[in-house]
């Protein structure tokens, strides 16, 4: 008897990855990392009965795993702060809430520990004492399963973990740039440019005109700076600007389609009113236009030249004369009337 393939897969569930990002999309409309916020929308959506309903005990044990890996997964970059918190929050309430005794365990890489530790110490820093408390509480029951690989490696099994697309909107937006254009670094550019025109001109004399870069440097900087923050403002905008901005790209596009059909409908009234006052088209005279024998010639599609017949073909090959009446005594194809 073949062994039933198991329901949930080994590294990740389609479904329960659609009910994960619901969750963190909400969270994240709350604009907080409290865990007040996040255990309201735990309440309203009823997660706490996500394990319920399995039967067997591998199944639970698969699951339980599948979905902590999928808590995992939001925990870490390149996800923004707001979503890993909510990523840290769902491991925690997905470890407290399974049914499968001895617990099952979140599995930590190597890889993924300085991103973790990287992640407390912003926590701390910015004093967000619910996040810090619940990743110590994580820590202190011995949650955490540090192992060399993110998944767990047997025998005959898929080597290549499937790769799900990652939800833009959930992905942490880039600051080096907005940092870099708040901070002192374009005076402090634009004072060596000086320092740097300064000595060359001491140095040539004015003769030279070997530049080693732009004069324009800091300008073109601070635009190309401006240029990436509004794109990033047009690109990374909440749920609801973005959707507001989408109502408002139709209305435009509707109203655009509404004045190219009234004008449309304008001319083509115009241009019957102006057929109705002249002649019936049946009393109007065909304009003869004068065309060349060339114009003619090249207009008319080129006739394609019938092949010959196989009778034409026989005599060809045989060398047999085609005059009318003559036929010799061996000839087969020879007509009765002309025997």
């Amino acid at each position: 008897m073949p062994r039933r393939p198991p329901i949930y897969s080994e590294l990740c569930d389609p479904l329960l990855t659609e009910d994960v990002e619901e969750l963190l999309g909400h969270f994240q409309q709350r604009d907080s990392v409290r865990y007040q916020d996040f255990s309201s929308i735990w309440r309203e959506m009823r997660f706490s009965e996500i394990f319920l309903g399995i039967s067997t005990q591998s199944e639970l044990r698969r699951f339980c795993r599948v979905a902590l890996d999928t808590a995992l997964k939001y925990f870490l970059p390149p996800y923004s702060y707001q979503i890993r918190v909510g990523g840290l929050y769902l491991m925690f309430a997905l470890y407290q809430k399974q049914l499968f005794k001895p617990p099952v365990n979140i599995r930590l890489a190597l890889r993924d520990w300085t991103h973790a530790q990287t992640f407390l110490i912003d926590s701390v820093d910015s004093g967000h004492h619910d996040v810090v408390y619940v990743y110590q509480k994580l820590v202190f029951t011995k949650a955490f399963h540090f192992t060399a690989m993110p998944q767990l490696l047997t025998f005959q099994k898929q080597r290549k973990p499937k790769r799900q697309a990652m939800c833009t909107e959930f992905l942490g937006r880039t600051t080096a740039v907005q940092d870099l254009l708040s901070t002192n670094i374009l005076e402090e550019v634009k004072n060596v440019q000086g320092l740097y025109e300064t000595l060359k001109q001491a140095t040539m004399g004015g003769q030279s005109h070997v530049a080693v870069t732009h004069s324009d440097f800091t300008s073109r900087l601070e635009d190309t700076m401006s240029e990436f923050l509004t794109w990033q403002e047009k690109n990374f905008l909440p749920q609801g600007s973005r959707k507001d901005r989408h109502e408002e790209e139709v209305g435009e596009s509707s109203s655009r389609r509404a004045r190219l059909l009234s004008s449309i409908k304008q001319k083509s009234y115009s241009s019957h009113q102006e057929g109705s006052g002249s002649r019936s088209r049946r009393h109007r005279h065909l304009e003869v236009v004068d065309s060349t024998p060339q114009q003619v010639q090249r207009a008319a599609a080129p006739r394609r030249k019938k092949p010959p017949s196989l009778r034409a073909r026989t005599w060809k090959t045989l060398r047999v004369p085609q005059e009318d009446g003559v036929f010799l005594p061996w000839m087969m194809s020879a007509m009765e009337k002309d025997e």
